[in-house]
């Protein structure tokens, strides 16, 4: 039997998925921002500490009200009731739609109304950056030792100083079983199926990741930055343009659903969600490494109520807590402890956790220079515009 079935269709369903994950969809003018994501840095390095007169003293009822800027995905009634029955704190949540709408609210002045929010790895560089958030107290934190050791000390926040990781995820495809008889099992699988997958393939919009997963089929590090290793995945990009529908991180998933397209590069929370509702898709991730994301837990540096927010990160960080989060909310969070405390169906799936050697494979999206990012972005457009 062939292994492509593409004149197939069937019915379209919307089915269950995240509705955000914006957190690596960016333009050609934002690879700065990228380029500042996980910057390896003096922990106090582009902003201060906050001290007394730079946070506002919760005091009375506000004293016992945790306010939060999150994710939709992470908005759970069930945890925060729980935290509330721990701590007597309440919970007020607002949600955000990407880590861009956070920081432009946190901006014109938002910061003095949450004390905790919930920034991507690469907003957490942006964001110490921009001088946006205290710097951890580790004396006032229990429970950092459960953290895997890839997280211990991550490139974007050097030994969580600004910053305690929450969710972790990965970049790879998801593809139609229907379409798709054999499973793939690498980056390369788009080339050596290039004829048969024409116009069904989706490349993220993103140039780091795309030129990353080109740079992992040949090899090299996605974080590259020899010329001739980012020539060569300019090059080999452009044998598979003809083959790709669109570069689109959003928007895509009604049409694999449906069978119009047979495989999208996507994030780890589409991969993994759109499955649950839609059985005939599967996420892969692919051998030869790929990128590793994180979103994370911090405090502004105008938040009003520490007390609160330092309540909130140890809560979080307790193994049965983080456990129960993450069945909740399937996440895969990067606590040992928690993990341990998992149903074998959950944390024996290596979509969700993969093993350490895929991880081994695996790095995080890391600055480059000025002439290398702008060698990235010239093939880009060359790529785009071809």
């Amino acid at each position: 039997m062939s292994k492509f079935n593409v004149g197939s269709s069937f019915g379209r369903s919307l089915g269950r998925y995240p509705s955000r994950r914006q957190f690596l969809q960016f333009s050609a003018a934002a690879v700065s921002a990228i380029a500042l994501s996980n910057c390896n840095r003096d922990p106090g390095a582009g902003e201060q500490s906050a001290s007394p007169q730079d946070v506002s003293q919760a005091t009375g009822d506000d004293a016992k009200t945790l306010h939060i800027y999150t994710w939709a995905d992470y908005n759970s009634e069930e945890i925060y009731t729980r935290f509330t029955s721990e701590t007597g704190i309440k919970v007020v949540a607002d949600i955000y739609d990407s880590n861009e709408t956070m920081l432009a609210k946190l901006q014109a002045g938002g910061g003095t109304q949450y004390s905790v929010i919930y920034p991507s790895d690469y907003m957490v560089r942006q964001m110490v950056d921009l001088g946006l958030l205290n710097t951890l107290d580790a004396a006032r934190i229990q429970g950092q030792e459960n953290l895997l050791e890839r997280w211990k000390n991550p490139a974007y926040d050097a030994n969580n100083a600004h910053s305690i990781p929450f969710n972790s995820g990965t970049t790879g495809f998801i593809y139609n079983t229907k379409i798709i008889k054999e499973e793939p099992q690498d980056w390369n699988f788009l080339w050596d199926n290039a004829d048969a997958l024409k116009g069904k393939i989706t490349l993220l919009d993103d140039v780091r990741e795309t030129f990353g997963m080109a740079l992992k089929s040949l090899g090299y590090s996605l974080n590259s930055t020899d010329p001739a290793q980012i020539k060569e995945a300019y090059q080999k990009l452009v044998t598979l343009k003809p083959s790709i529908a669109q570069f689109i991180t959003f928007g895509w998933e009604d049409q694999l659903i449906a069978g119009d397209l047979a495989l999208c590069m996507t994030y780890s929370l589409l991969g993994n969600g759109l499955p649950t509702d839609n059985p005939h898709l599967t996420y892969v991730i692919p051998q030869s490494g790929t990128s590793v994301w994180t979103d994370a837990i911090a405090i502004p540096k105008t938040a009003p109520n520490l007390e609160a927010a330092y309540a909130w990160i140890n809560f979080m960080l307790k193994p049965e807590n983080a456990a129960e989060a993450a069945k909740l909310l399937s996440l895969t969070p990067p606590n040992a402890a928690a993990i341990a405390l998992l149903p074998s169906e959950l944390k024996d799936n290596p979509k969700l956790f993969p093993t350490e050697q895929f991880l081994s494979k695996a790095e995080g999206i890391t600055p480059v220079d000025d002439a290398t990012s702008q060698l990235y972005d010239k093939y880009w457009t060359d790529l785009r515009s071809a």
